[in-house]
């Protein structure tokens, strides 16, 4: 009686079956099934307070109840708001992740050439050591020691090279993330913490002097506003027309471009100028700086025609880029307009995580710190080994500055990994913020640091609304996927340009 065996190809395929078949049943048991599952309860009514083993309320299939609720709910609204806000940060993170990336890709040219200095710095830490566990005085034994560690950094950094600083700057990354949460919640502590105990001089100093200025001092917070608004808009504008003139983008986009930065100087103007006399002088000057283009558009002079709406992705990203400058430039002549104000009660340092207004910003410092040396700065760094040497020798030998060659050069070679980056980036903005929400502020105070994850968590785990947590989290993967394909629409056609 001949064995039946199985062919030979069948075989092969039988084999690579069984060692992918754990990834495989992990995945359906692990994510696959928990998303139908979860999907199926978001058309349910499932509230652990009166569908559970100890009541006899059965589950009930309600239809877009939830959804619609949901699309009602002011905390909804407010807590994308918050998402948002944090969201900021990843343009920030990503120019600070690559400004690291070029400092640490360049050889490090002069060595030490008295290693004795590293020893009389290591002198100096280890008796900063022993200065704060036994002197009373924090401040100066917490002074000495961040200054010896900063010196042994540096001398120690430029005798092993650019191995060193690069693990120290991505040490944030693999850092247990509670451990850093938990440091970053002690250095914010409004009484003790270390951040308060260096501003508060700082700042009793600092007002000192600003309340022996003249009363007309916040007038420079306007002033500061309106020279961030032209220089701007001026910026943008010029880029519009360049791209308009050269038949990159459409009339229809470049109209909308305009509208888009037209709406967000006037909103921002409207809320934050003092008076509206100052609202009146920024909107009539920014009018004033764009009439020569709206003029140049009706009459059409340009190279070539293209589609209507060519590149409207790319006018509506670098104007919200422009919106955002402008929302920082108010932020800075609010305070500096009421600076004497605040100055004549008194300067103190902010509350940080415990006061409403300094919540999100005090995370969004901390999210800086972790970004700049996370896998970005690696990506960034792994494209910039990619950009060929023969083309920055030939930008040096036709003239080309540092600016110029990394614009003309560098630039264009790392386009794709910023792509990768910003898609990324956004991804992880949008569902991340649980963790630190939950272990720094608890989601406060009054919700300033809720995000859609963290309402997800307390929907679904604290209040027992598996089915309205449900319809949250497919509205959130909804909101992701109708970004990322339009990141990807936009952003692929450059990075591939």
């Amino acid at each position: 009686m001949s064995r039946f065996r199985l062919p030979k190809k069948m075989r092969s395929i039988s084999v690579g079956l069984g060692f992918i078949a754990p990834n495989v049943f992990g995945f359906l048991a692990f994510t696959f099934v928990p998303l139908i599952f979860s999907l199926a309860m978001a058309f349910t009514n499932w509230d652990l307070r009166y569908h559970n083993q100890f009541k006899s309320a059965g589950i009930e299939f309600v239809g877009f109840d939830n959804f619609i609720r949901l699309f009602g709910d002011q905390q909804f609204w407010r807590y994308l708001g918050n998402t948002f806000f944090f969201m900021i940060g990843i343009p920030i993170g990503m120019i600070g992740s690559l400004t690291a990336a070029l400092l640490l890709n360049k050889p490090l040219g002069r060595q030490v050439k008295h290693p004795w200095l590293v020893a009389i710095l290591g002198i100096v830490f280890f008796l900063s050591v022993i200065t704060l566990a036994l002197s009373g005085a924090f401040l100066a034994a917490t002074s000495i020691l961040i200054c010896g560690v900063a010196g042994l950094i540096f001398f120690g950094g430029t005798l092993g090279g650019n191995a060193l600083y690069r693990t120290l700057f991505y040490m944030p990354h693999f850092t247990a993330g509670v451990a850093t949460y938990i440091l970053w919640k002690k250095l914010y502590d409004p009484l003790t913490g270390p951040v308060n105990a260096v501003l508060g001089p700082v700042l009793n100093d600092f007002g000192g002097v600003v309340r022996k200025m003249p009363d007309g001092v916040g007038l420079i917070g306007f002033l500061f506003w309106f020279l961030g608004v032209v220089l701007l808009s001026n910026w943008g504008l010029r880029i519009l027309n360049r791209r308009w003139r050269d038949a990159e983008i459409g009339s229809g986009s470049m109209l909308l471009g305009l509208l888009i930065l037209f709406s967000s100087v006037g909103f921002v103007s409207a809320g934050n100028l003092p008076g509206p006399w100052a609202t009146i002088i920024v909107l009539g000057a920014f009018t004033v700086g764009f009439l020569p283009l709206l003029y140049r558009l009706w009459r059409g002079s340009r190279l070539e025609r293209c589609a209507l709406w060519k590149g409207s992705g790319f006018c509506f990203l670098i104007m919200v880029g422009m919106s955002v400058g402008i929302l920082i430039c108010a932020g800075f002549s609010l305070v500096a307009y009421d600076l004497p104000n605040m100055a004549r009660n008194g300067l103190e340092p902010p509350g940080w995580l415990t006061d409403y207004h300094w919540a999100k910003p005090a995370i969004m410092v901390m999210g800086f710190w972790a970004a700049i040396g996370s896998n970005n700065m690696i990506l960034y760094l792994a494209g910039l080994s990619n950009v060929p040497e023969e083309l920055e020798e030939a930008a040096k030998i036709d003239g080309a500055g540092r600016w110029q060659s990394f614009w003309a050069v560098t630039w264009p070679h790392l386009a794709p990994v910023t792509f990768f980056i910003f898609i990324m980036s956004v991804i992880h903005g949008l569902q991340g913020g649980f963790e630190m929400a939950k272990v720094m502020t608890n989601g406060g105070p009054a919700g300033a640091t809720t995000t859609l994850s963290y309402y997800i968590y307390t929907e679904g785990f604290e209040t027992g609304r598996l089915g309205y947590a449900s319809a949250i989290s497919w509205v959130l993967f909804g909101i992701v996927l109708l970004i990322t394909l339009f990141n990807w629409r936009v952003g692929n056609r450059y990075s591939n340009d």
